[in-house]
């Protein structure tokens, strides 16, 4: 027998990208850093908190230039990108000791992805019972930190 879990929320933050005024990632590129959730500014990408986490810490990597297609990243961009995830997972080691992550990329919207015109890689700290039975019961996720603290801590922690 196949139970089902669902996750009605999930459709209003799919749906909800493509009624904002702007792509989110060239608005927190041209924003503060405390405004936008960046944590780190790399040379040809940047990374920034997911202000819709699986968990706290929750961040995400894109490049700086607007462009949706996988396939047309630069060797450049892709590299720094790959690189700024592994010192992501450095910093949420230090700041939070996950015991473990997902790292992704959902390109498209059948895929999952929210933000289809600017692609983005998911780093998410995972631990041992971190989805639990709130957002299922009362469309609410616990997070036990301001994401404005978050982004300060793992700011403070990036590998330099």
């Amino acid at each position: 027998m196949t139970k089902q879990l669902w996750a009605p929320w999930r459709l209003e933050y799919i749906t909800q990208a493509d009624q904002q005024d702007g792509c989110i990632f060239c608005l927190a590129v041209s924003a503060s850093d405390e405004d936008g959730l960046v944590v780190h500014r790399g040379e040809r990408a940047f990374v920034l908190l997911n202000k819709f986490p699986y968990s706290s810490g929750h961040l995400m990597v894109a490049p700086y230039r607007h462009v949706g297609d996988f396939g047309e990243l630069e060797v450049d961009e892709a590299a720094e990108i790959h690189r700024l995830a592994a010192q992501g997972l450095a910093a949420l080691a230090a700041v939070y000791q996950p015991q473990g992550y997902n790292l992704g990329w959902n390109l498209g919207r059948i895929a999952g992805a929210g933000i289809v015109d600017h692609i983005h890689q998911h780093v998410v700290p995972r631990w041992a019972g971190d989805t639990n039975f709130m957002p299922v019961l009362a469309d609410v996720k616990v997070l036990p930190e301001h994401l404005g603290d978050a982004r300060e801590r793992l700011a403070e922690a990036w590998p330099r």
